[in-house]
């Protein structure tokens, strides 16, 4: 079966971010048409609501399922194969111009402040080397950059990378960011003393934070209960089973593990179930 393709990988997984200071043009095309907006968020919403074994299949079979959902709502085979071909040829250019416009609004309707559970878990730990994953607009970099950590973000979210960037030099801080995927960016072996993952998923990454944390380093994730999705759709990438981040990471030895109601960073005031992890490498 062929892997995830980028599109689906990042309905899932919601990144969002951009490139190094000193790098030239973004990879990336940065606008969609209207109609492949539409179509695109059409089948966001369709994937965004479907169990788990779908959400997490190659993408051949992401796409016949969406195929016949279209021809079950009276679309003819043709036009469900043009919205197909449609949505494989944007790939994950509109979503990466969603959560630009999200993370870059002028009002924006998510946390801007730094994750609670990370300020709170790095409090009197050492400076070092740290990395954001899916840093977003870089509330969490440029917070750890003023607690004199070397923080390293990516996101392939150009315009958030942009916004992350200003504020830091508005700030005074230096912040370290790249416009790139998961699956681009070197994340190296032994390189970091803290990983962050704040809302970006866990279990795709298990292998790389395995390999790249530091003896000592310590891994910190914060996500949605699977409760939550009984009240709104959610992602699947960001959404835990009970227990599942220790039994994920079982080869760290487990600080502290969360599952709690409470605001989420990406859900509004009102309180839902959370789960939040932090591990340290033996």
């Amino acid at each position: 079966m062929k892997p995830l393709s980028a599109i689906v990988r990042a309905v899932l997984v919601a990144l969002s971010l951009a490139y190094p200071v000193h790098a030239q043009q973004s990879p990336l095309a940065s606008t969609a048409t209207a109609e492949e907006v539409q179509t695109y968020e059409a089948f966001r919403s369709w994937v965004t609501r479907q169990p788990q074994d779908v959400q997490q299949a190659g993408a051949d079979v992401v796409f016949q399922r969406y195929a016949a959902e279209l021809r079950a709502q009276g679309r003819s085979e043709q036009e469900a194969a043009s919205t197909v071909a449609i949505l494989r040829a944007i790939g994950d250019r509109a979503e990466v111009e969603r959560w630009n416009r999200i993370l870059t609004a002028p009002k924006p309707a998510f946390n801007t402040a730094p994750n609670a559970f990370l300020v709170t878990m790095v409090k009197g730990l050492k400076p070092g080397r740290s990395l954001d994953v899916g840093m977003g607009q870089g509330r969490n970099a440029i917070y750890l950059a003023q607690q004199g950590w070397e923080s390293v973000g990516f996101d392939p979210a150009d315009r958030a990378v942009a916004a992350a960037q200003e504020q830091a030099q508005k700030l005074g801080v230096k912040i370290t960011a790249e416009i790139a995927r998961a699956e681009e960016f070197e994340w190296g072996e032994s390189r970091w003393d803290l990983i962050v993952l704040s809302y970006v998923g866990a279990r795709e990454f298990v292998t790389q934070v395995l390999r790249a944390l530091r003896p000592g380093g310590m891994v910190i994730v914060e996500g949605f209960h699977r409760d939550a999705t009984k009240t709104r759709s959610i992602g699947g990438a960001v959404v835990f089973d009970t227990n599942e981040l220790p039994q994920l990471f079982a080869k760290l030895r487990v600080v502290r593990y969360e599952d709690v109601d409470a605001p989420s960073d990406f859900g509004g005031p009102e309180a839902t179930r959370v789960v939040r992890f932090a591990a340290i490498k033996p």
